[in-house]
């Protein structure tokens, strides 16, 4: 295969997906520019527009859902689905055919991820796809957008033989990592590189200022990377340090995997006006108030996005034969965006002020597991609380307690947000300097910096250090003998140490463990985003509530013939962070001629 003749960067966001490219080749004295493609979608029956941004919604219209035909696109006449702004608007209307958050179902470990379950709550002759199925759709998009419009009459530039980059949350385990590349594979995309999300802000800030980003922070301060966008939110620290007398950047912190972002601003939105209706006389079903929810959310980022608005329409479909006659109209304030948000989602809070932990109904409807305490600066102190000095030193940690804010995510767009985290954050260390990095284009920026990166592995620009954010561990079960109603203990084996960079190998090789092969056995893999300081090879053998478990896999491994009854193989362990960002785990035999991969089951189990 020759060269990529492109770098791109892919935000595969849960609201919006967003590419961004470079040319590969650049001449040495020559400044790279980073441009944003069009994407070509269907906005209307039978009209194709291209727009910088392409919305995470999928439509799985029914019968007499749509005009015939009407979905075509230019490389595709027999579309029977819509991916993008018409799937957003008509998805509104029917909502219960509309797959969105498909990036936040990707992360949930309740579900089997790789099976038809959306839409949630589709009638049940209604076509499904799969988390994965969805999000390969948006890339897909991408990818015959990108070819109709810039490989049509080069060969060389098809999308599938550049070099890509696809940001994930950093808050992402290593399951829900593989899951998207899995994605990535399905859309033809074999090679993708995952990059995290506050990084990715993190290099469009730095492409953004150029060189002057040198001057505006300093060797030894923190910065704050707080990315709240349409399904989570994530936090990272960013540490400046210093090496051959030049500044580099080091991330050193990741924050939880905090299921809170947009769509629970959404919802909260639509229970208001809701309210709001029903003190006119007018009620919604069920339906009506899941169409409500997708509206608020436009009305949301249409008042987010546009300082100068005060309001902006809500229209409800009515129910029963007339439809027109029947249509309930409303509109979202400003004043009232701003208030509920403010007041639910950003109190101020001390900086011990955690999130409040709520006895939990015994028997739930299944979905996704959102935060039960919906105030992120609680979230915020919890994070900086156990991995910034100055916080409630839960850990003891080194990291400065950061001066510098990077915001990031849609909802980050309001000026009232920003300068009420901004005010949380300086109550909590008032000795001390905060100021916030201003971002050029908070929808644009996780795909432009992500292509940034793809620069700034060719040596066109700086990187940040870090590897993964968080270490991992394989269970390893004790050998005590066996205790009358006591389950055996199983410690946690650290092979993966926190920042172990991607492409890089690890071994464990100073012990020996017994491999069971020839029958069924359990695996566990562990993570922690608390424990930063355990090395390869390290056992953790008191780890509640610092180390917990991501999946597990029960398999039978394969034996040989004079093992075929089941037997023990001492083996010694070796861990790999790919190139792409996923890990591999091997057990190796003494002889080393035989190695078994654990490769953890992507089908997870149902909550218990």
């Amino acid at each position: 295969m020759s060269s990529p003749k492109y770098i791109i960067g892919i935000d595969l966001g849960t609201t919006h997906s967003v590419l961004a490219y470079t040319e590969a080749h650049i001449i040495e004295d020559q400044e790279p520019e980073i441009r944003v493609f069009q994407v070509a979608q269907v906005v209307n029956p039978s009209e194709i527009q291209s727009q910088a941004l392409l919305p995470s919604f999928v439509f799985l219209p029914g019968p007499h859902d749509v005009p015939q035909g009407s979905l075509a696109l230019p490389w595709e006449n027999g579309m029977d689905v819509a991916v993008g702004e018409f799937a957003r608007k008509r998805g509104a209307e029917i909502p219960n055919r509309l797959i969105s958050s498909a990036k936040s179902w990707l992360s949930h470990s309740g579900v089997d991820r790789t099976a038809p379950i959306l839409p949630w709550d589709a009638p049940s002759d209604a076509r499904r796809m799969s988390p994965v199925e969805a999000s390969a759709m948006f890339l897909k998009h991408l990818r015959d957008a990108w070819n109709h419009e810039m490989a049509t009459n080069d060969a060389d530039a098809r999308f599938e033989l550049q070099e890509i980059y696809l940001t994930v949350p950093a808050s992402f385990d290593a399951v829900a990592r593989e899951l998207t590349v899995k994605a990535a594979q399905s859309a033809g995309l074999q090679n993708a590189t995952l990059l995290e999300e506050p990084q990715a802000a993190f290099y469009a800030w730095i492409e953004f200022h150029k060189d002057r980003w040198r001057k505006a922070v300093h060797v030894g301060e923190s910065i704050l990377v707080c990315d709240l966008g349409g399904g989570t939110t994530d936090f990272s620290l960013i540490q400046v340090t210093e090496e051959e007398g030049e500044l580099a950047l080091r991330r050193v912190a990741v924050g939880d995997h905090i299921l809170l972002g947009g769509d629970n601003m959404d919802l909260t939105l639509a229970y208001a006006v809701q309210a709001k209706l029903a003190q006119k006389g007018t009620k919604l079903d069920a339906w009506q108030f899941r169409g409500l929810v997708h509206s608020c959310r436009v009305a949301k980022e249409r008042l987010l996005a546009q300082p100068d608005a005060q309001s902006e329409p809500i229209v409800i479909l009515g129910r029963g034969s007339s439809l027109i006659g029947g249509t309930i109209r409303t509109e979202l304030s400003r004043e009232e965006v701003d208030t509920i948000l403010l007041n639910g989602f950003f109190p101020i809070t001390g900086k011990t002020d955690y999130p409040v932990e709520k006895p939990r109904v015994g028997i739930r409807e299944m979905g996704l597991p959102y935060e039960s305490d919906p105030a992120v600066t609680r979230h915020l102190a919890r994070f900086l609380g156990r991995q910034a000095q100055g916080g409630n030193g839960e850990t003891g940690s080194t990291v400065p307690y950061p001066t510098a804010v990077l915001f990031n995510g849609g909802v980050m767009k309001s000026e009232l947000i920003r300068q009420r985290i901004l005010t949380v954050l300086k109550n909590w260390n008032p000795d001390q300097e905060l100021r916030e990095l201003a971002s050029e284009d908070l929808d644009l920026a996780v795909a432009h910096g992500a292509t940034y990166y793809g620069l700034a592995r060719l040596g066109r620009g700086i990187r940040i250090r870090g590897g993964v954010g968080r270490p991992y561990y394989i269970g390893i079960e004790s050998s005590m003998p066996a205790v009358p109603g006591i389950p055996t203990p199983m410690k946690a084996l650290c092979v993966v140490p926190f920042g172990m960079e991607e492409g890089t190998e690890a071994d464990i090789r100073e012990r020996e463990f017994g491999l069971v092969v020839g029958e069924p056995a359990v695996f566990h893999l562990l993570s922690s985003t608390l424990r930063k300081k355990d090395q390869i090879g390290e056992i953790v053998e008191d780890w509640s509530g610092e180390i917990e478990e991501v999946t597990t896999m029960e398999t039978v491994l394969p034996a040989s013939d004079a093992e075929a009854g089941g037997n023990i193989i001492p083996v010694w362990l070796e861990s790999k962070v790919t190139e792409v960002g996923t890990l591999e785990l091997w057990c190796v035999a003494r002889d080393e001629e035989r190695r078994w991969k654990l490769e953890f089951n992507l089908r997870e189990r149902e909550e218990e």
